[in-house]
């Protein structure tokens, strides 16, 4: 693609993807490369700017990523964020060393000069912060730009060689200006005019599919999620009755789901898709039994799911690709070069070594969820399923905390029922805002806890479940922070719960963010 071209360096930080995400928004194309990309190979791409990432090394050990300091003599615009910043003040005659005091989540950043990169920025401003290590001293030709009551460089720059660094993260919305930050960066420092646009996106991505494809069977995997529904009609429009969509309904979907995606999507909805259904319910269920760890059981359902489609696929002939709706957030939390794994996801880290396929084609591996919808819209989808709860590929085996029984799969699917009705007529009584609107919540679900409690029902003792209730506000579900619901709303919700759903006596709410939880349970 012929536009102006923005470098991620990945040193392996959790937040490396917003980074570009960040970049994006500001209209600017932005690639993702491991810090192992040569500099012979950064020059030959042409970037505008080049942005280092965070990571969880300490810049000063014995097997910490370096990179060649020739990059400094480009003449190309550098931002390092944390790691990156340690590692440009280690490189270029800095110290780095162990901070007496740890900084992490919000914290008020001092500003101390507003030339550069801090020009629209308030005198003391929240950042986000997630660091052990500091800059205890600025090389000789940088000028500190900022500190904390901790950290005594918060951000230096060397205007003349267009090298900056900043501790905090600009890419995390907790970053009140962070947006400003990464603006003046792309568009006054590296002089980006901002081309690129989801519209270019969509219709690159079909040509290129279509091009790669040639006349060769396409599998989908659709789950009826926003991911693989988008990934679906981008694919149709790219090679049309070439593409065969497989929904495996695994037992483990939402109340009613596995006929709500076959309305839309199959022989009498909308779209003109080959669609088959695979009902799996009792073959995933054994596979399940007695697994508790969480890893495993999102393997196992990631390796079956590959098994499923195999088989289908043998039915329908030689088929070259398997399309699946992977996306951003699921590839860095899976792990990437050195970062590290939070969780397998069953479409990334949870394959099984060998798949029989030519090729996995994963259209939207580039996009944050908020992008997936806006190419949704792009594609013409309508709005209603565009902004559809989003729902993890292993499903209720992840809300199920410990082993998964068909008994408990009718608990979290009944009880996550009823908190999405009220959520719903909270929506229309404006009590929460609805989708498109601000405010809106990013995701909300219930998940059967593996904890039991004494109750008491009519005048009787019981020992029964507690179900968890969550609700996030996010974008990007990278970070969130738990959503205020209405007081109402949750007295509503937890006393339809307890009276409607058979060996349940207890609901509670969590209110932990992401960090240092994740969105979903397991």
């Amino acid at each position: 693609m012929n536009h102006e071209l923005i470098i991620v360096l990945d040193f392996g930080g959790q937040y490396n993807q917003l980074i570009a995400r960040r970049v994006r928004e500001e209209g600017v194309y932005c690639e993702v490369y491991p810090y192992t990309l040569s500099l012979k190979e950064i020059k030959a791409k042409a970037p505008k700017g080049i942005i280092f990432t965070g990571g969880p090394n300490s810049v000063y050990g014995d097997d910490s990523p370096q990179y060649d300091k020739a990059i400094y003599d480009m003449g190309v615009p550098i931002l390092g964020i944390c790691y990156g910043a340690h590692l440009m003040a280690h490189q270029l005659g800095g110290k780095v060393e162990t901070a007496p005091v740890s900084e992490y989540g919000r914290t008020e950043v001092d500003i101390d000069n507003k030339d550069g990169l801090f020009k629209d920025v308030s005198d003391k401003t929240i950042c986000w912060m997630s660091h052990t290590d500091y800059i205890s001293k600025a090389p000789a030709d940088f000028t500190v730009t900022a500190h904390t009551s901790v950290c005594p460089v918060a951000a230096m720059e060397n205007r003349e060689r267009k090298l900056y660094a900043l501790q905090p993260h600009p890419e995390v919305m907790h970053t009140v200006e962070g947006k400003k930050m990464l603006e003046v960066f792309v568009k006054d420092v590296c002089g980006c005019a901002g081309d690129w646009q989801m519209d270019s996106f969509v219709e690159n991505t079909i040509a290129n599919v279509g091009k790669k494809v040639g006349g060769g069977k396409v599998l989908c995997a659709l789950s009826g999620g926003v991911d693989s529904s988008v990934a679906a009609v981008l694919l149709s429009k790219a090679v049309g009755k070439q593409l065969t969509c497989v929904f495996v309904d695994h037992g483990l979907l939402r109340k009613n789901e596995g006929d709500e995606v076959e309305a839309v999507f199959g022989p009498d909805g909308p779209y003109d898709l080959n669609f088959i259904r695979v009902n799996a319910q009792q073959r995933f269920y054994k596979k399940l039994a007695g697994v508790s760890d969480p890893e495993k059981k999102r393997k196992i359902i990631g390796e079956e799911f590959i098994r499923v489609f195999e088989e289908e696929a043998k039915k329908i002939g030689t088929v070259d690709f398997l399309v699946q709706g992977t996306i951003y957030p699921d590839v860095i939390e899976s792990g990437i070069g050195k970062s590290a794994v939070i969780k397998s996801h069953h479409n990334v880290g949870g394959l099984p070594d060998y798949v029989d396929f030519k090729e996995i084609i994963e259209p939207l591996r580039m996009l944050f969820k908020d992008e997936v919808r806006r190419a949704g819209l792009e594609l013409g989808i309508p709005a209603y399923l565009v902004y559809r709860q989003p729902f993890p590929g292993p499903g209720l085996g992840i809300r199920i905390i410990g082993d998964v029984t068909e008994e408990k799969v009718k608990i979290v699917q009944d009880a996550d029922a009823i908190y999405r009705e009220e959520i719903a007529a909270a929506m229309e009584s404006g009590l929460i805002p609805k989708y498109g609107q601000s405010g809106t919540i990013g995701q909300y679900f219930a998940a059967l806890t593996n904890m039991r409690s004494v109750g008491v029902m009519g005048d009787f003792r019981t020992y029964d479940y507690a179900i968890a209730l969550r609700a996030v506000d996010t974008s990007d579900f990278m970070t969130a922070e738990a959503t205020q619901l209405p007081w109402e709303v949750l007295q509503k919700v937890t006393t339809r719960i307890v009276n409607e759903v058979k060996h349940v006596n207890r609901v509670m709410y969590d209110c932990t963010g992401k960090p240092p939880g994740t969105i979903e349970f397991e």
